[in-house]
């Protein structure tokens, strides 16, 4: 298949206390060095990174336990902290080229967050927009400005119809729309989403997702209306695993070894059948955190699939005595505990 002009939609979408980290890890997650692809790779990832707010108090935000005086006492200090936890695993992930994060609050904690030192070499550029979402959450794109021209910005805002949320007014996070140019010949359309949470348990919350996948599944429909060759990469934290309802049956996304023509390939469906994930609940690794791929990144022309890695180092991790290997998190309730993020990223390699 001749692919002209190239579409990618990256979808983005975030959870349990536990006790302090010791920087123990121990899981079957591969590393970058294990499957690092080539080196002229399109290194694509997404990134989780638990609650990354400001200080500041902001009207109409309910953003005031990540305050000085609020519950969690989130000091100058810690913020500064978190921004260089951060900034670590970005570099350490060698700085994907995009890279979708999700749970940050403004514009104003991104832009602090690519001034960092350790990652100033990424040459990063920030696509925001306010998001509906009840926590005051946003989705967000980082991406390289030597290879990525934006063009485009917006978002479009979820309406939950009262059947699946009891007659409560209940939002999320929006539907987050990037277009722009790579390397000044193809255009990419990203589509950065955060997928409902599972409060309130498993099957109770599955129709919100099931919800915002088949919203999601409408933007790629008018994607591929307007570019019939177009290239999809849908990524995030969907807060549902690889066999869940709201990404095989809705989204339609399976294995690559069973996709068939025009159907989606969950790049991370094998891992998460060996029991692999991106999040560790009570013992139990998740895999929430996804990229989903169009079937035509296996033809022989346009950007090409080379693989995915959930990216995992001993400095991310921390030994729990009931849960074992478990990513380093900031918090744990009101427990303060530095780390990175409760999610560990994960990434894929185009060439």
């Amino acid at each position: 298949m001749r692919i002209v002009k190239m579409l990618v939609i990256l979808t983005v979408i975030g959870m349990v206390g536990c006790d302090a980290p010791s920087n123990v890890a121990k899981n079957e997650t591969a590393t970058a060095t294990e499957e690092n692809g080539a080196a002229d790779a399109l290194r694509v990832g997404f990134y989780n990174v638990e609650n990354l707010f400001d200080t500041k108090d902001e009207p109409n935000k309910p953003d005031e336990e990540f305050t000085p005086n609020g519950k969690n006492k989130w000091t100058n200090e810690r913020y500064e902290k978190k921004l260089n936890q951060l900034s670590k695993v970005i570099k350490a992930m060698e700085m994907p080229a995009i890279l979708g994060v999700c749970e940050v609050e403004n514009e104003t904690v991104l832009k602090d967050l690519v001034k960092n030192a350790q990652i100033k070499d990424g040459n990063y550029g920030v696509a925001h927009r306010e998001s509906n979402d009840y926590r005051g959450i946003d989705n967000a794109l980082l991406y390289n400005k030597d290879r990525f021209e934006v063009t485009e910005v917006k978002n479009t805002v979820l309406k939950f119809p009262k059947a699946i949320t009891e007659g409560r007014t209940y939002t999320s996070r929006d539907i987050f729309q990037v277009t722009g140019v790579l390397d000044g010949t193809t255009t990419l359309h990203v589509f950065v989403n955060h997928f409902p949470s599972r409060r309130g348990g498993l099957k109770a919350s599955e129709p919100k997702r099931t919800f915002v996948a088949a919203e999601l599944l409408k933007q790629v429909a008018a994607v591929k209306a307007n570019d019939k060759n177009a290239q999809i990469i849908i990524m995030g934290d969907f807060n549902d695993e690889t066999d869940n309802k709201s990404i095989t049956e809705v989204l339609g996304a399976i294995s690559e070894n069973t996709a068939k023509e025009d159907e989606l390939v969950n790049c991370f469906a094998d891992k998460d059948a060996r029991d692999e994930g991106s999040y560790n609940y009570r013992g139990t690794w998740n895999m929430l955190d996804q990229i989903i791929i169009s079937d035509n990144f296996f033809d022989e022309s346009g950007l090409k699939y080379q693989n995915a890695t959930i990216f995992q180092q001993e400095w991310m991790m921390y030994n729990d005595k009931r849960n074992g290997a478990t990513p380093s998190r900031t918090y744990g309730g009101p427990n303060y505990y530095g780390g990175f993020s409760d999610h560990l990223p994960v990434f894929i390699d185009l060439k």
